[in-house]
């Protein structure tokens, strides 16, 4: 209650602060990003100041949320013959992973890294990090086992250290973009059914 009681110049300063910083470090920037700075930096700071950027806030135990939406990243090292098994799954998948019956997933996306050593596993999601995990273990845990086996160390989705697992292996992101982020997927998708009937019915009377 005491940051909303704050005067307004009170408010501002903290962002003029870090707006002084921020040309700081940028002075010793390479020119392409000197020249950005000069830009972008006083456009960025006012949409922040002016609400239009939503607070990034704690997704849970780990992962960052925007609104609804929050994220996941994990990078863990391959178990031998792990990266080769999940390129196979994935190439037989055509790329595709299909979560839907999880319900809360945005999207979800498998990187190789590091020529094949290690792996980045990166997903956007609706809620908080305990129910996502939550959710994957009753819904699809044979499926995940199978992608997050060829991991070094995976426990199994079913066992009781898999979070600590996770959260080992989980990297929070210090900003991201969500461009909807007060909607979730089930939202979404109402929306979407709702739409479809209304464009008929507007193309009809148009």
């Amino acid at each position: 209650m005491a940051t909303q009681l704050l005067s307004r110049p009170e408010q501002e300063e903290p962002a003029e602060q870090q707006l002084q910083e921020l040309r700081t470090l940028f002075a010793d920037a390479p020119p392409v990003g000197k020249k950005a700075a000069e830009n972008a930096l006083l456009e960025l700071t006012s949409q922040a100041s002016e609400g239009k950027l939503p607070p990034m806030g704690s997704a849970g135990r780990a992962g960052s949320q925007q609104g609804k939406v929050s994220e996941l990243t994990v990078i863990a090292p391959f178990a031998p013959g792990g990266a080769k098994r999940l390129r196979a799954l994935l190439q037989l998948l055509r790329g595709s992973f299909d979560a839907g019956k999880v319900g809360t997933v945005h999207d979800m996306r498998f990187v190789f890294l590091d020529n094949d050593t290690r792996f980045l596993f990166a997903s956007a999601y609706d809620g908080d990090w305990d129910a996502y995990l939550d959710d994957f273990a009753t819904r699809i845990p044979d499926s995940l086992d199978i992608i997050f086996s060829a991991f070094e160390g995976w426990p199994g989705i079913r066992s009781p250290d898999v979070k600590d697992w996770i959260a080992r292996h989980q990297v929070t992101a210090e900003g991201w973009y969500v461009a909807h982020p007060d909607l979730t997927v089930s939202e979404t998708q109402r929306l979407k059914r709702v739409a479809k009937p209304l464009d008929e019915f507007l193309d009809k009377i148009g």
